[in-house]
């Protein structure tokens, strides 16, 4: 067989071909497709314009549905979109549907009378896509995922094809299970050593991206190899394939190891989701178009400035600029992991701006509100710090939305944040300015006023 990425032979395998390379169009078999409210209704919309309001989704097992953008807000067009999903749920017979509420003939809608800090949802809500899709058994190595939302390409981090794509092709594989891409290059990037004190994962993909630039994989695969991938957690592997986009990048993708199995094996059989699946072996003889090696032991605490992910600099370097307000939270950094981090920091301290935390899933909320760090748990540490903490895991301000979102930057401000993205008005107001970090170095710039290293 021909030496082939992690992406080649995935889509050569999903497209039944003998061998793919770089540039090739093929079909190929999707395994799943996610779709949520922001882009749920187009998605929708598009697939009964093209196959007949009568038309029936190819596979209702292989679709999930997942509110989550835009939900604890009392905007009613917001509110309009779960509705949708949840009659297309009921209507295609689609089982992995994890709506807001738990009355599958209501309606959804945010009460602001009783606040954005309890919770407000039923017991199937899942929380923010890219982490309940993992949490709930539905990444799978040696797959196709695909997502229509950018941040799809999280998944690779269980060695399987995750993209986003728009709502015109997600339409088209709900009628038919298949897609049409283009095979994209591959970057290697070769991990060596471990992550020293004070280092996270979020500054691993900054400094990729500073070093080639936030279009510098565009439509390219980013594989990640070497010894150093065995120290990361998937919580850090999730982290930094998240970003991928924010090179440019079509997916990121990781080896599959012991680790993988084992996080995939608990939750496909916790969650009752297929538990088969065939991970593809890396061949780090393949062919790529360019090869990084990057020793984790080197790497300092990041930020990228305003405008864009790629505006790379020390942490220590900028601590003149001065920070409004600080956020944790969203697919890349909501996850427990993350919330230990901020934790371990500010436990006995307290924040000097404004500071919000939003749990990426519910799962997470229960687990910071469960586990310990001394003698309280991490929740209270967290809230007696003077975190804004809320239950309504969500999306939240990551998107800005409607101005009653969570966190949401409302007035130009710099705001700190352990979020992926930071162009012009992602946050909220347009003139408002993003930084972002690790969760450790959000910590440690919310107890300073500004941009601070954690390692101090």
């Amino acid at each position: 067989m021909p030496k082939m990425t992690l992406t080649e032979k995935i889509l050569c395998r999903k497209s039944g071909r003998a061998e793919v390379r770089p540039g090739e169009n093929v079909w190929v078999n999707v395994d799943v497709l996610m779709t949520h409210d922001v882009c749920g209704p187009g998605t929708i919309g598009v697939f009964r314009r093209e196959f007949g309001k009568e038309a029936r989704v190819w596979d209702p097992n292989r679709v999930v549905l997942i509110p989550d953008h835009y939900i604890f807000t009392t905007d009613s067009l917001a509110n309009r979109n779960v509705d949708i999903l949840r009659e297309f749920a009921k209507e295609q017979g689609i089982r992995y549907f994890y709506d807001v509420i738990d009355d599958s003939e209501g309606r959804w809608r945010y009460k602001a009378e009783k606040g954005p800090f309890k919770r407000q949802y039923g017991s199937r809500y899942a929380g923010v896509c890219h982490s309940a899709l993992p949490e709930h058994g539905h990444t799978r190595p040696g797959e196709v995922l695909l997502g229509t939302d950018s941040h799809t390409c999280t998944a690779g981090a269980f060695n399987e094809f995750a993209t986003g794509i728009g709502n015109t092709d997600a339409g088209f594989v709900l009628g038919t299970g298949r897609i049409l891409l283009r095979i994209p290059p591959t970057l290697r990037f070769l991990l060596d050593g471990e992550l020293p004190s004070g280092v996270m994962a979020k500054d691993v993909i900054l400094h990729i991206i500073g070093m080639i630039g936030f279009d510098g994989a565009t439509y390219k695969a980013m594989e990640y190899g070497g010894e150093g991938v065995g120290g990361l957690t998937m919580d850090d592997r999730m982290t930094i394939a998240n970003m991928a986009i924010e090179a440019g990048g079509k997916n990121g993708i990781f080896p599959c190891d012991e680790a993988t199995v084992a996080f995939v094996r608990e939750r496909t059989e916790a969650e009752g989701t297929v538990s088969e699946f065939e991970p593809v072996e890396q061949d780090l003889g393949a062919p790529v178009e360019a090869e990084y090696r990057i020793d984790l032991s080197e790497l300092e605490p990041l930020v990228a400035l305003h405008p864009n992910p790629g505006n790379r600099r020390k942490a220590r370097e900028v601590t003149d600029i001065k920070i409004d307000r600080a956020y944790i939270g969203s697919c890349t950094g909501g996850k427990t992991s993350d919330f230990l981090a901020f934790a371990r920091i500010v436990k006995g301290k307290e924040v000097k701006v404004p500071t919000f935390g939003v749990p990426a899933t519910p799962r997470v909320v229960e687990e910071l509100q469960r586990a310990q760090l001394g003698e309280k748990t991490v929740w209270e540490i967290l809230e007696e710090s003077g975190v804004r903490m809320t239950e309504n895991a969500s999306c939240a301000a990551c998107l800005g939305g409607p101005e009653d979102s969570f966190g949401r930057l409302n007035s130009p401000m710099t705001c700190i944040s352990a979020t992926n993205r930071n162009f012009p008005g992602r946050m909220g107001h347009r003139d408002s300015r993003v930084i972002l970090a690790s969760p450790a170095t959000v910590a440690a710039s919310a107890l300073a006023g500004h941009i601070a290293d954690p390692r101090d």
